[in-house]
């Protein structure tokens, strides 16, 4: 097969490592430990002028949306072109990959149309506070151009760990959250969109992948089992005289795990919160809380939900125990462009190298660009799956060939 583009990829791998590093560097991170930047932080703001610098200088116009989304494009507002790029936040002890490979790629994909002899019309995204380090809300540049927050949330409900408002935030930052609702129109003439991303999972080092596709991201449910029992002396206490809240909290963890492999198909289940009240060693639980986060990309997730939340109501009742089930958040399985996955899918064939077509169990800022433009994201091995930690590492020669395919798969759409 043929490919639509050729690059110099150890140039571009140098260029990449170059960014990399560079935003690695203590300008660009609050900590020497970790890479800790959010919003309206001088860190972060060094960071959106560093991207600044390098896109002026091949020729894009640069501006931020009314929040401090960064966007930049070698045609006119407004005018079609293809979108790439991510988000340079980071996690509150996060690896200097996460996100930002994503945007150093989409980059590195401007600055190799603005060399090539192509007029390829293209807008470079960086979505404000992706991680949700800043105001507790994940996603919350994307969803704010995706129209999917209220003003009422943004004033009062969105808060940084010492309380300010996201309203507030940004307005001492500089910025008119008062036109937030113009953030929309950054996603006018979007002819399509492709985000890079770390896998943050192990599938494609433990294949031999060097490349993944994604056809889908994971929808989700977020939630908390209560259970309510009483809580009575440890020792005092004759077994068959307890009602404690751990047993039926302990059944359904481990009924977690038996129903998402039961379900399959990308179905996956975590209780990663655990709670006891009153948490003392001599004391019979009282009350427990147990969170959950179901995932698929094939509904599984809702009915591992519906089913799990049923079978801990039943237990919680066989051993007299309270029980309630809050949902806190859910998002649904958002599938990305056919036509975009075939052109990343074919371009990757045509290198020869090894690749996937995968779903993504996390969410992405992609998710919200799905509302209004075709998508598809493109990830890149991780050293072991770790991310959200210092340890992140990922071998920028696989950005390199991801850029490659990322700018041969807009060219070949575009042709």
């Amino acid at each position: 097969m043929t490919k639509s583009v050729t690059i110099d990829r150890e140039r571009s791998t140098q260029r990449i490592e170059n960014d990399i590093e560079t935003l690695a560097g203590p300008d660009f991170t609050e900590s020497d430990q970790a890479i800790r930047r959010y919003a309206y932080t001088p860190q972060y703001e060094n960071t959106l002028q560093y991207f600044t610098r390098e896109l002026e200088q091949i020729g894009f116009s640069v501006w931020r949306d009314p929040v401090g989304t960064l966007i930049a494009s070698n045609v006119p507002k407004g005018a079609p072109a293809f979108g790439v790029g991510s988000h340079c936040d980071s996690n509150r002890n996060g690896g200097k990959y996460d996100g930002t490979l994503g945007v150093v790629t989409a980059l590195e994909v401007c600055r190799l149309a603005q060399e090539s002899d192509q007029q390829i019309p293209l807008r470079l995204i960086s979505f404000l506070e992706e991680e949700g380090s800043g105001f507790g809300q994940m996603l919350l540049g994307s969803r704010i151009m995706a129209q999917r927050v209220t003003e009422e949330e943004l004033k009062t409900k969105f808060l940084t760990p010492e309380g300010v408002p996201f309203w507030d935030a940004a307005k001492a930052a500089g910025y008119e959250p008062e036109r937030w609702r113009e953030s929309a129109e950054e996603l006018e003439g979007l002819t399509g969109w492709i985000e890079l991303h770390i896998e943050q999972g192990r599938v494609l080092q433990d294949t031999g992948n060097r490349i993944g596709v994604v056809h889908a991201i994971a929808g989700y449910v977020h939630g908390d089992f209560h259970f309510a029992g009483r809580a009575d002396h440890a020792g005092a206490t004759p077994m068959n005289f307890r009602v404690d809240a751990a047993l039926p909290a302990a059944e359904t963890i481990l009924e977690v795990e038996r129903l998402a492999n039961e379900i399959g198909d990308t179905t996956v289940g975590t209780t990663g919160e655990i709670e006891s009240f009153p948490s003392l060693i001599n004391v019979v639980p009282g009350g427990v809380r147990v969170s959950l986060d179901t995932r698929s990309v094939t509904g599984g997730h809702l009915e591992l939900r519906d089913r799990i939340v049923a079978y801990a109501e039943e237990r919680a009742e066989a051993r007299g125990v309270g029980f309630e089930w809050v949902e806190r958040q859910g998002l649904d399985v958002t599938p990305m462009s056919d036509t975009i996955v075939e052109a990343l899918r074919a371009e990757a064939e045509a290198t020869g190298e090894p690749f996937i077509v995968m779903p993504s169990g996390a969410a992405h800022d992609t998710m919200c660009v799905a509302d209004s433009t075709p998508t598809a994201m493109v990830f890149v091995p991780c050293l072991d799956g770790l991310s959200h930690t210092p340890l992140e590492d990922s071998d920028t020669a696989d950005a390199a060939l991801a850029a490659e395919i990322i700018l041969g798969a807009i060219m070949a759409l575009d042709a």
